[in-house]
């Protein structure tokens, strides 16, 4: 019995060494690699016009920073005193930066300044639909908000989501938000009645809309998946294993980069 025992209590300690350490898979047809490795709390990512590739860290308090990773390797900061950078957006010639730890200002740095363009209480993704930007807040009761530059006024078009992390907008004008502890995606529609157009999800903490379908990141600590949910509606479980995986960005038709927060990495994502 106390054979027994000790082997009920390693495999009781196996499984969370395993879910730790099991290395990413792939689906059929995807390959990855790491691009970058060893940014503590990596979060959000954007490129700009120029295609510079610019990176949160998402740390509380006001520690957080904003890096500038230039194509030589380096590591260059750009802004610190954020919150929890948890959005960036390449928007309107700069970048627009969210802060997720409290009533905070969404920024936007261009033209070698940084301006405000809305507040809000936890602030995680931004979109753009070429015209307004959209916020999201990561409340027990957040708000979905809509930003017109034109007149800096800020509208509220959702209240009282749960957990609301994530919002994209399509290239055809379609947006669409998940709540993650509820583990939907809704379609935002003009009428008010929003449709959940995918459910079943594992804390789902980033979207992307692109020509291929719509992409879900999951926010969860072990065995979390970058999952596409293509044209057809059909599933794709694209990478699996992951750890706290964050921000997918586009780079290039079929050609991604991928925040992995719980591995303190970047990785590269290309369908062969």
């Amino acid at each position: 019995m106390v054979a027994c025992g000790l082997a009920v209590s390693a495999l009781a300690l196996a499984l969370p060494a395993w879910r730790h350490l099991a290395a990413v898979t792939a689906a059929s047809g995807w390959g990855y690699q790491v691009y970058y490795d060893d940014i503590e709390r990596v979060s959000a990512l954007a490129k700009d016009d120029r295609s510079n590739l610019y990176v949160t860290q998402e740390y509380r308090n006001g520690n957080g920073t904003l890096l500038k990773l230039p194509a030589d390797g380096s590591v260059l900061q750009v802004m610190q005193g954020l919150s929890k950078p948890d959005g960036l957006l390449a928007y309107r010639g700069g970048i627009a930066i969210s802060q997720e730890g409290g009533n905070l200002p969404v920024l936007w740095m261009h033209a070698d300044k940084t301006t405000s363009l809305l507040i809000g209480q936890g602030v995680e993704q931004l979109a753009s639909d070429g015209r307004y930007l959209y916020a999201i807040e990561d409340q027990a009761s957040g708000r979905l908000l809509r930003f017109d530059p034109q007149n800096g006024k800020t509208v509220v078009l959702r209240d009282g989501l749960n957990e609301a992390e994530a919002i994209t907008a399509c290239p055809d004008g379609r947006l669409f938000y998940a709540e993650k502890k509820r583990g939907w995606v809704k379609r935002l529609n003009e009428d008010g009645v929003d449709e959940t157009v995918w459910s079943g999800l594992n804390e789902p903490g980033y979207l992307l809309c692109t020509e291929e379908g719509l992409w879900a990141s999951e926010d969860a600590t072990h065995m979390a998946r970058l999952l596409l949910l293509d044209n057809t509606g059909t599933e794709h479980v694209v990478l699996g294993h992951l750890r706290s995986p964050q921000t997918l960005l586009r780079v290039a038709p079929r050609h991604y980069l991928l925040a992995e927060q719980g591995r303190d990495r970047i990785l590269e994502l290309n369908r062969s």
